[in-house]
């Protein structure tokens, strides 16, 4: 502990306590930053500010420097302290520092338990919790201590400023019910923390879980594509190899025919070359009946080929017969991956009875929509449409990839797309598919193929060759698509919007009927 002489030098000269935030002039003198700063203040106005111990004059506001050596010392003898948290000690123990149990805001010192026992317990005297700057707790314009809370100027004011200061007629509280009122309104903020806490607790489990499926989606994925690629290149391999041995075969039969033809040709070299010797040595003999004798004009003057019927130009590569091998192991490859690997069916898209209109009938599958000229007992029922031939499909789409495929069945007059579920019911052109911002349709009328959303028509080029329409949706990226499934496939039109609500199938049948095909493919 801290002898009586060492204390000394530890003081303050100003407070007369252990230095708090201590702080030097220029001429090196220290002071409690709070001390000095009170000094200061004091000065202001006398053109001249001087230093409390040797009076050293300064022309202006002199600097204050943080003493970090007499800090550190101080914090060390604090720590050694038993039961010393606040470094605030007792004004009145001169000999060794105390720790302070409370403060009197009147008297501006600091008590430890003996002196606070004779201490004036008269109403002016205020005690509070040990603080070293007891002028925070005074009114800066009276010097008075704060005992009212303004509520107009959220601001703690004394006696003085609700008398006579600038919040005269304001509405004011005692201290203790403004602290009150303000710990109530902090509980229910506490309250609507600790709700909002707990709200974002549940949406980081529940986007932790989000993210744990996605990562096994992701791992699922990975495989699935892996097993495919890996499948995709065995069976590259598999026909690479029966196309390149198609390939060998033919060349070695190639190769064996014209080798053989060469055979043939060499032989025929030599017996023309005998001919043309012979017939060069009869050239030059001079004895008439040698010549006539030794010519044979059957075997040297015959120069018909005897041979020709027995030599030809040879075969070749069969090119096409390759290529259509080639084309065709690839073509069942794609066929076979993509009907049982990269598409999976998931579920059926059937249609919703309960919104069918009256001059729909539904087939019991409820698959296809047929136009009917007698008006269907149908019960009523608040979902049905009133003035137009459509159906919604049962089944809603709120998220993901998805495609399905309708029969359109030939040169009809019909309407198929998507919308949303608040779709109007009644009245037409509003509740008609594509009249309005809730769907999203291809139309035939007339020989005529259109797109149409909102009322706006789009009229496409040419005609729809098959018989079949696919509809491709992409709930996030807020795309729908339609392709004619003419052989190669053709896409015809896609629309871009951004979803707010789950979507539905529809079809609109004017004449004829259209007919849902096979499930609802999720990609």
């Amino acid at each position: 502990m801290a002898s009586a002489v060492l204390r000394e030098e530890l003081e303050c000269s100003v407070c007369l306590n252990i230095y708090t935030d201590p702080v030097a002039l220029r001429c090196g003198h220290n002071f409690c930053r709070g001390c000095i700063d009170r000094v200061l203040d004091s000065q202001e106005g006398s053109g001249e500010y001087s230093c409390p111990e040797c009076r050293e004059k300064h022309t202006e506001r002199p600097s204050l420097h943080k003493n970090i050596t007499l800090r550190n010392i101080l914090d060390k003898i604090r720590s050694s302290l038993p039961g010393q948290q606040s470094g605030v000690f007792c004004t009145h123990c001169i000999h060794s520092p105390v720790p302070a149990v409370k403060s009197c805001l009147y008297c501006e010192v600091s008590l430890c338990e003996d002196h606070l026992r004779v201490h004036k317990k008269s109403e002016e005297h205020v005690l509070c919790d040990p603080t070293t700057s007891p002028e925070t707790r005074k009114c800066s314009v009276h010097k008075k201590i704060l005992e009212y809370y303004c509520t107009e100027d959220a601001s703690c004011v004394c006696v003085s400023c609700f008398v006579i200061g600038g919040h005269v007629g304001h509405k004011m509280m005692s201290l203790d019910e403004a602290t009150e009122t303000m710990k109530k309104k902090l509980r229910n903020n506490l309250q609507k923390l600790m709700a909002e806490t707990e709200e974002a607790e549940k949406r980081v489990q529940s986007l932790e879980e989000r993210r744990r499926k996605a990562q096994e989606k992701a791992g699922g994925e990975k495989a699935r594509v892996t097993s495919l690629i890996g499948d995709i290149k065995r069976r590259l391999e598999e026909l690479e190899k029966k196309v390149l041995s198609d390939i060998a075969r033919q060349a070695e039969h190639v190769s064996m025919l014209l080798h053989n033809q060469i055979q043939k040709l060499e032989i025929k070299k030599e017996e023309l070359s005998r001919k043309m010797c012979h017939i060069e040595e009869l050239c030059n003999m001079t004895d008439p009946l040698t010549v006539l004798w030794e010519a044979n004009p059957g075997d040297l003057c015959d120069t018909e080929d005897r041979h020709d019927e027995q030599l030809h130009d040879g075969g070749d590569l069969d090119v096409a017969g390759i290529s259509h091998t080639l084309h065709t192991g690839l073509a069942d490859i794609i066929i076979e991956v993509s009907a049982t690997k990269y598409m999976p069916e998931v579920a059926d898209i059937l249609l919703d009875v309960d919104t069918a209109s009256y001059r729909l009938h539904i087939s019991d599958n409820k698959r296809v929509a047929s136009r009917s000229d007698m008006k269907m007992k149908y019960p009523d029922t608040p979902h049905r449409f009133q003035d137009c031939p459509q159906v919604l499909s049962s089944r809603s789409f709120s998220s993901g990839r998805h495609y399905w495929e309708v029969d359109v069945g030939g040169p009809h007059s019909w309407r198929v797309g998507m919308c949303y579920p608040s779709i109007d019911r009644k009245g037409v052109p509003r509740s008609l598919t594509g009249y309005n911002r809730k769907s999203w349709c291809l139309c035939r009328t007339g020989g005529q193929y259109s797109v149409i959303h909102d009322g706006i028509v789009i009229r496409l080029p040419g005609r729809i060759s098959s018989d079949r329409v696919r509809i491709y949706l992409d709930y996030e990226a807020g795309r729908i698509s339609f392709y004619d499934l003419c052989d190669p496939i053709r896409h015809l039109h896609t629309f871009s919007a951004t979803f707010n609500e789950p979507l539905h199938a529809v079809l609109c049948v004017w004449e004829g009927c259209v007919e849902i095909c096979g499930k609802v493919k999720e990609i």
